[in-house]
């Protein structure tokens, strides 16, 4: 593991998520969407603290400490040939995976297609900004592989390989 890429993707995470609250709160302007505080209460039951009201400290702690953690995963998967549109799409789902399963295994949050399907639309759109211009950044400051990867002889259905 290359800890250059690491600590860059890290950089390129505090970028991404500054872009995504950037466009949460712009979007916010338009739908009237109230704050979430479900990284607060997630973090809260993560540390075993008492459920507090709408906690803004913790919140901020828990939306920027993820975005800022799993860039360090974006700048490795740059590092190792995971780049460009594929490499962020992939990105972005483990973003939502890491917030479903630590909001679902503390019990605060609910499963994603219990939710509105505007709030669904609202995730993916803020997560996939998030994703995409974290990779974007990690993919200019890391360079990937110094050689291609080998390409995979594959089959076709109802053909040998």
């Amino acid at each position: 593991m290359n800890s250059k890429a690491a600590l860059q993707g890290v950089l390129a995470g505090i970028a991404g998520v500054a872009a995504m609250t950037v466009a949460e709160k712009l979007e916010q302007l338009i739908t009237k969407r109230p704050n979430s505080y479900m990284p607060a209460h997630t973090l809260e039951r993560l540390l075993g603290l008492p459920t507090k009201l709408d906690n803004e400290a913790m919140n901020w702690a828990m939306h920027w400490g993820q975005g800022i953690l799993l860039g360090a995963v974006r700048g490795l998967m740059a590092e190792k040939g995971i780049r460009g549109p594929v490499g962020s799409f992939l990105f972005m789902n483990l973003r939502l995976l890491n917030d479903q399963t630590l909001e679902n295994a503390t019990g605060a949050g609910s499963l994603p297609w219990t939710w509105p399907k505007d709030e669904q639309a609202i995730d993916l759109i803020h997560k996939g900004i998030y994703a995409f211009v974290t990779g974007a950044i990690t993919d200019a400051l890391i360079a990937g592989p110094k050689s291609a990867p080998t390409i995979r002889k594959g089959w076709t259905l109802g053909k040998k390989a």
